[in-house]
């Protein structure tokens, strides 16, 4: 009997990471290890790296740093002992003097021996613990993810790094919407609560269907609340304002997916 190819454990964050490496899941993580931490990816070269920790520290709810790489290193054993940056992530963009150039599966090519890789938290790790707090997430039940936009809030400048604050929405009743606060606010790791509840032009977004990157639930349905939380993509966004030579990160939503389980007893 043959074995399907996308035949894996997806509760298990190794097996995934296998799926991914292997090209047997291409798919969006916001729905595999859910019992995990997820990160963002940032990797710049190590001339930068210092500024960068400072940046992600001066704008921690947005860039909470769960791990730094050696320089040249792909692996991180603080997160998760077989882990390789350049392919687990089942999707990279590749910046040079800020312009995104490619979107490859597999970054080993482009992967340099100076480049410092940073995993930053995500808002996909709490959203197993939302729903285990009675939250409805609608778009999980649409098999989607939340949507991000660039807000007109300016993040705290460090060197060459600034740029506008970057926000994930999750579109909630006004009571997940109180509830989902008290239970974000206990994990900043995760970005802590949100910046914004129902009022998108006081973060300057002047139309929810024009999201980052132009995916994501963006559709509003009656009594449901935008809610608005700090995004890992406000990196992207620095690395673009600073020009660097050289910027790797992941690509939309396929996250960094680590061994380090979420919170005993939340979920």
């Amino acid at each position: 009997m043959t074995v399907p190819a996308d035949n894996f454990d997806r509760d298990d964050p190794r097996a995934v990471r296998r799926a991914i490496r292997d090209g047997r899941f291409t798919g969006f993580t916001n729905q595999v290890a859910r019992g995990y931490v997820q990160g963002n990816l940032v990797a710049v070269p190590a001339e930068h790296a210092a500024a960068f920790e400072a940046y992600c520290r001066a704008n921690a709810a947005a860039l909470p740093i769960l791990g730094i790489s050696a320089p040249g290193e792909r692996t991180l054993p603080a997160i998760a002992e077989d882990i390789d940056l350049a392919r687990d992530a089942g999707g990279y963009t590749v910046f040079r003097d800020g312009v995104p150039v490619e979107t490859p599966r597999d970054a080993r090519a482009v992967w340099r021996d100076d480049l410092v890789a940073f995993v930053l938290g995500c808002s996909f790790s709490f959203e197993a613990i939302l729903q285990a707090n009675g939250v409805r997430l609608r778009h999980l039940d649409e098999n989607d993810v939340s949507a991000m936009y660039v807000t007109d809030r300016d993040t705290v400048p460090v060197g060459p790094f600034c740029g506008k604050l970057v926000v994930s929405m999750r579109a909630l009743t006004p009571a997940d919407a109180i509830r989902a606060t008290l239970v974000s606010a206990r994990y900043p790791q995760f970005h802590g609560p949100p910046v914004s509840l129902g009022l998108p032009a006081d973060l300057g977004i002047a139309d929810l269907a024009e999201s980052y990157g132009g995916h994501g639930l963006t559709r509003l349905q009656p009594g449901e609340l935008p809610v608005f939380w700090p995004c890992g993509a406000t990196g992207q966004i620095a690395a673009r304002e600073a020009q660097l030579p050289i910027c790797i990160t992941h690509h939309k939503a396929h996250m960094i997916v680590t061994d380090l389980p979420l919170p005993a007893g939340d979920i």
